[in-house]
């Protein structure tokens, strides 16, 4: 197993997948960087449809996939109908819910739209990505005959070694022992697509790293002797901010990737919010801008930084939801955070009529600039809420049609919030 790469890599792949930060370990980093340099690889990402958008968290390995995928290899995208259905218990310190077949579909048809932005997946090219439900095989199997011809690879010792299930022990928190089969299912995957889709890399994330080896090992042993059976493994590091939070975690939740969850100005929101001293890492491996001009951008503080941030936060957000909407997020950014009364782009929220009350208006639902009504009257009453650039601080105070101009009512919410309210 390689935790650095014992050389610079040959393939164009690997090259940019250490120079965009998007490496950790590898289980034979010259062996992979061998088959990239010499022709189309085809390896894979999982993903549980626990939910029905991805979010930033999920981000790098994203951009990993897409700059394999750019470089000519091909991704398969794995939903876990089947896995999902079981829960990985991976840096989770409790059961997750179970999921139907019919929540699986609607999340899975909602994440390829999201990986879409990023990857290519029907356009009549050989690396065209492939999106698959594991439930499409797991489902079928017969539990005795999975004992039988995969269990009996594995041991429980070695099993309870891994940290995911070390941890949960160690804490004395319940495992199930339908979570305990999470790792035999997910080297099952492996050996799935190795055998009918011609995978031999499984990607991801650096809490994977046991199942991933297990995969790997599972191939070798089910794979009759003299048969080819490299198998590899590769994960991307868990980025988090200089500050130790984990990325795409803010005090409103999580960076949703779905616009119907999170706008786009609220996206873009999230990354020119970021730490001074994330900008250079965070334009590195959640934008195309090149190596050099990043190190132009960021080699300097104050207004060239902020510029950076400027740069940083339109290029994610066009990565995802276009250039249009990035455009129009930069304006109503600038726009909000600026002196001009002009707010026509920033985000418009209906709210029902005849009137609200100032503290549900900012717990509103679309808006929610605080946690809970307890702490909103606590802003409230701090001055930390304006309406059309005056402070308010009665959260009884009744927010009306009257209030609102051409643009509506301009609501700035402590030091990120900011809206365009009117009554319907």
């Amino acid at each position: 197993m390689n935790a650095t790469p014992p050389q610079p890599p040959r393939s164009a792949a690997l090259q940019r997948m250490l120079e965009r930060g998007y490496f950790e370990q590898a289980s034979d980093f010259q062996a992979i960087d061998a088959a990239m340099d010499s022709g189309m690889v085809t390896f894979y990402v999982g993903y549980d449809p626990t939910a029905a958008s991805l979010h930033v968290g999920h981000l790098v390995q994203i951009m990993g996939m897409r700059a394999l995928q750019r470089a000519g290899h091909r991704p398969i995208v794995i939903i876990g109908g089947g896995t999902g259905m079981i829960g990985d218990p991976s840096g989770k310190m409790e059961a997750r819910k179970l999921l139907t077949r019919d929540d699986v579909a609607a999340n899975a048809a909602a994440i390829k739209t999201q990986l879409g932005r990023f990857l290519h997946f029907d356009s009549g090219r050989p690396n065209d990505a492939v999106l698959l439900d594991n439930g499409d095989w797991l489902l079928e199997l017969k539990y005795i005959e999975f004992l039988r011809d995969v269990g009996r690879h594995f041991t429980v010792n070695r099993m309870i070694a891994v940290k995911t299930y070390r941890d949960r022990l160690d804490a004395e928190i319940p495992l199930s022992f339908l979570e305990f089969n999470y790792q035999l299912f997910q080297a099952y995957d492996f050996l799935h697509l190795f055998r009918h889709h011609g995978c031999t890399l499984q990607f991801g994330g650096s809490d994977q790293w046991g199942n991933m080896v297990a995969g790997i090992e599972l191939i070798r042993r089910m794979t009759p002797e003299g048969q080819p059976n490299a198998a590899h493994c590769l994960t991307l590091p868990l980025l988090l901010t200089t500050d130790g939070r984990k990325m795409g975690k803010t005090e409103r939740g999580a960076v949703w990737l779905d616009p119907e969850r999170l706008t786009p100005f609220e996206y873009y929101q999230f990354w020119i919010g970021c730490d001074d001293r994330d900008v250079a890492r965070m334009l590195r491996t959640f934008t195309d801008v090149p190596v050099a001009e990043i190190e132009a951008l960021t080699a300097e503080g104050g207004a060239a930084l902020k510029a950076a941030k400027v740069r940083l936060a339109y290029e994610a957000t066009a990565l995802l939801h276009g250039l249009d909407h990035a455009t129009q997020a930069k304006q109503a950014s600038e726009q909000a955070f600026g002196s001009s009364d002009d707010w026509s782009a920033v985000p418009l929220v209906t709210v029902p009529g005849p009137e609200i009350r100032l503290v549900d208006l900012v717990t509103h639902p679309e808006i929610e600039a605080f946690k809970s009504k307890r702490e909103a009257r606590e802003r409230i009453g701090a001055g930390a809420v304006k309406l059309n650039g005056e402070p308010v601080t009665d959260p009884a105070h009744p927010v009306t049609p009257a209030a609102a101009g051409d643009q509506g009512v301009r609501l700035q919410a402590g030091k990120k919030c900011r809206f365009r309210v009117v009554f319907g």
